[in-house]
């Protein structure tokens, strides 16, 4: 059997696949969310304590009768298992750390542990030639060989990169309402729906953790406004500015371009009419990356 999970700093999505059986009609077995796992941010005990509170839970809630259906007998149903963990942070520097703790926790010596810009690849990519990118509330993107990254270009984080992102537009966004006179009946119905002032915004960006979390929700303002021309180039520059400072150091405008993340799925017209201007060919679109994981580890 094989658990996946994508991990990202608020919640991981989890995946039990079985091995095709004439006993299964369908090889997913059971889905269920815990919270988020950033190794980059958590310390081993924290980590510890979310799998073992909430994974082992909804393993072990599990029904017995199915698991003797499928042939995994309880006694040795979690030492059976193969898992991949794809996460936020699970860097070359963290990825050992999260093999050792989840395989203590789980009973099984069959971990591997990938960052979630490898799931973005394998999930839109596959096993073919492309390039792969995020497009969240931040950013970032990789040049795929099939098997693995050969290439990738800094994300940077929100202040000196993440061009793209949900953060970079609600950036720009906040910009142009307070300094270009063309967005002022924008702001004023922003600011109002919103209940903010000019310094509650200073104050958010500022002086509170998590700014990159809060220019992001200016998307959702953004996003049921895009028929404002205005609004729809704001969105169609940042991504313009993402394929051309993120995408063209790979020289590769022969490869179509995937993408997983709220941005690239609320945005899919903007983000054709910037890769159209820049000269590249959009691939596939995802929400979420579990559902082409599923197929590559199938």
């Amino acid at each position: 059997m094989i658990l996946i999970a994508d991990s990202g700093g608020t919640k991981t999505d989890w995946t039990l696949l079985h091995a095709p059986s004439p006993y299964v009609k369908h090889d997913i077995v059971t889905t269920f969310k815990t919270q988020g796992i950033t190794p980059i941010h958590m310390s081993v005990a924290e980590i510890r304590s979310i799998l073992e509170k909430e994974l082992l839970h909804e393993l072990a809630v599990f029904p017995r009768a199915a698991l003797v259906q499928l042939g995994a007998f309880e006694h040795s149903f979690m030492e059976k298992l193969v898992v991949y963990f794809y996460g936020s942070g699970c860097t070359p520097d963290h990825a050992p750390m999260m093999v050792r703790i989840l395989s203590e926790v789980i009973g099984t010596p069959k971990v591997e542990v990938y960052s979630d810009l490898m799931a973005s690849a394998r999930a839109l990519c596959q096993h073919e030639e492309g390039i792969a990118c995020i497009l969240g509330t931040g950013a970032n993107s990789c040049l795929y060989d099939g098997e693995k990254m050969v290439q990738n270009t800094p994300a940077l984080g929100y202040i000196l990169g993440d061009e793209g992102s949900g953060s970079v537009l609600g950036r720009l966004f906040m910009n142009a309402i307070f300094k270009n006179p063309m967005f002022k009946d924008i702001r004023d119905e922003y600011l109002s729906d919103n209940k903010l002032t000019q310094a509650d915004i200073i104050e958010k960006v500022y002086r509170q953790p998590m700014a990159n979390r809060f220019l992001a929700t200016t998307s959702l303002y953004i996003a049921s406004h895009i028929d404002n021309p205005l609004l729809a180039q704001l969105v169609i520059a940042n991504f313009r500015q993402f394929f051309r400072s993120n995408i063209d150091p790979y020289k590769r405008k022969d490869l179509p371009v995937h993408f997983v993340g709220s941005m690239a799925s609320t945005y899919t017209e903007q983000l054709n009419e910037a890769a159209r201007l820049e000269g590249y060919t959009i691939g596939n679109i995802m929400q979420s990356p579990m559902e082409g994981l599923i197929k590559y580890h199938r």
